[in-house]
């Protein structure tokens, strides 16, 4: 695993030991930013269920300013805070470890641009999906990847379906907050 572009492009990522998390593989990364633009200038990004943080950190790589990972997980919280280091990125990230249910509750309102979320795929999205159009800024995108053959709904409150795209055995569903 490795970051595909941006400042960092080509750093080596390491992977949360045993078999509770699934990593972001780069070709789904890379796609999914071909999808949401190639660079960026600033602004901010949570990532729910962050694992390693290669989507998190791919958008910083990219031009993000800022981001905030949640990871419940303290194998894959250490591979986080390895990753974000080995990245340069130590000044822009903030790692909670806690379960993403509660960490919803306690993020600021709109205060994130882009908002990543890859659950486990029997849990789906579909709850967290739920909670963010209060964090969302106007105008913010939320990208939900999850098994292509249970995608979620296309409408969350004010988050509205975009664009949904599969590879493999992954789906993706990018929404906009109206």
């Amino acid at each position: 695993m490795r970051i595909v572009a941006g400042s960092a492009r080509g750093r080596r990522l390491v992977a949360p030991r045993g078999t509770a998390t699934r990593p972001t593989g780069d070709k789904v990364r890379g796609a999914v930013f071909d999808v949401l633009g190639q660079f960026f200038e600033g602004g901010r990004v949570l990532d729910l269920y962050a694992g390693s943080g290669a989507l998190a950190l791919e958008a910083l790589s990219r031009g993000f300013a800022r981001a905030t990972c949640v990871e419940s997980d303290r194998h894959a919280a250490e591979a986080l805070r390895k990753n974000v280091e080995a990245c340069g990125f130590a000044g822009r990230v903030e790692i909670r470890r806690e379960r993403v249910e509660d960490a919803l509750a306690r993020l600021p309102p709109a205060s994130f641009d882009l908002v990543l979320l890859d659950p486990p795929y029997a849990e789906g999205p579909e709850a967290a999906l739920a909670a963010l159009p209060r964090l969302l800024t106007a105008g913010g995108v939320a990208v939900a990847e999850h098994d292509r053959r249970r995608p979620p709904a296309d409408r969350h409150g004010r988050l509205a379906l975009v664009d949904r795209r599969a590879w493999g055995s992954t789906g993706v569903s990018i929404y906009r907050l109206e």
